[in-house]
């Protein structure tokens, strides 16, 4: 069984979730703002995403534009980062789904096609 990260209210997650369901996929639910990722879960769904760490924030949200972490990034280690994302889920890009070899972040129905 797989773990679906998420948060209820955001429409992208509905999607993805749907996608499972309609897929037969099995999953777990777990809501990112009730229970973040950790910092080690987040190092190791990072190192299976094989995406640059840049790519697991959540971009769009109100919490990183009012820490201003656009500019702020690129002067982060990579720990540096993965101890940010840690520290509130809302800054991380939703959903996510665990797989047993991989962690997918964000939902592309094209890139989830081969997921059973």
């Amino acid at each position: 069984m797989y773990t679906f990260i998420e948060y209820p209210k955001c429409t992208t997650c509905i999607r993805a979730k749907r996608f499972l369901d309609e897929n037969n996929i099995k999953y777990e639910d777990r809501n990112i703002k009730l229970d973040k990722p950790t910092y080690d879960e987040l190092k190791a769904y990072f190192l299976a995403s094989g995406l640059d760490i840049n790519k697991l924030f959540n971009t769009s949200g109100l919490l990183y534009k009012k820490m201003g972490l656009k500019d702020k990034l690129k002067d982060l280690s990579i720990d540096e980062k993965l101890i940010l994302l840690a520290s509130d889920g809302m800054l991380v890009k939703r959903p996510i789904l665990v797989t047993d070899n991989k962690a997918y972040f964000g939902f592309k129905e094209e890139m989830w096609k081969d997921i059973k």
